[in-house]
């Protein structure tokens, strides 16, 4: 992984991004980008463009404030989930307007064809539907989950207490990336995950234990 400090902002970057370049890390099927940002209070990002990508935010903690050309404005805190089809063209800002540190999953996908509407979304799933379960969160059009997007892309949510355990079915033809977003698991009876690590998975299902209270996410999607 690649890592950045900017000072009002420290990222950890899964794949290639900005001054990181690794020829054998630009994505993971459709997955493009995940990078686990840490953004100062009063900091952000400025208006900016984007195009032709899927963008999913998830606020791991503190409160992130988004604004768009497309006239939409709102403030959301842990847990909470925003999502925003680019398409033919959007330009947003994002801030952290409050007083303690903001972290958040900022993953792009890339889409199922150009020049999709732009459109924006938000959730607010209560904490417990996420408890010692999956809460899907992201699913493509016809799929079960409240976000849907431009792709055959799946994200579930879940946390676990510690000694609990979960599995995650990944099917033939399919992969997944999971994002140990906070706490430690044993993934596989094999395999140890600390905080903000990663893993990749092809036609290869998944059985987590938690080590100490987790929060894990996973993006499924075709191989």
């Amino acid at each position: 992984m690649g890592k950045s400090d900017l000072g009002w902002l420290q990222s950890i970057f899964h794949f290639s991004f900005a001054d990181y370049y690794n020829p054998q890390n630009i994505h993971f099927g459709a997955l493009r980008v995940i990078n686990d940002d840490l953004i100062h209070p009063g900091k952000g990002f400025g208006s900016h463009p984007h195009d032709n990508m899927e963008i999913i935010s998830y606020v791991v903690d503190g409160a992130l404030t988004h604004k768009d050309s497309m006239g939409h404005e709102r403030s959301l805190v842990r847990g909470e989930v925003q999502y925003m089809s680019a398409g033919t063209g959007v330009v947003h800002s994002e801030y952290n307007l409050g007083k303690e540190m903001c972290r958040i999953l900022q993953i792009w996908i890339l889409p199922d064809a150009k020049g999709h509407k732009p459109h924006y979304g938000d959730i607010q799933p209560e904490w417990k539907e996420r408890e010692n379960k999956w809460l899907h969160l992201v699913s493509k059009k016809g799929g079960a989950a409240p976000i849907v997007i431009h792709q055959d892309f799946n994200i579930h949510v879940a946390t676990l207490d510690a000694g609990k355990t979960l599995s995650f079915e990944v099917g033939q033809g399919r992969q997944a990336y999971v994002v140990q977003i906070e706490g430690k698991a044993q993934v596989n009876d094999s395999i140890e995950l600390d905080a903000r690590d990663g893993l990749e998975t092809v036609g290869e299902s998944l059985r987590f234990k938690a080590q100490e209270d987790s929060h894990v996410m996973v993006l499924e999607m075709a191989s």
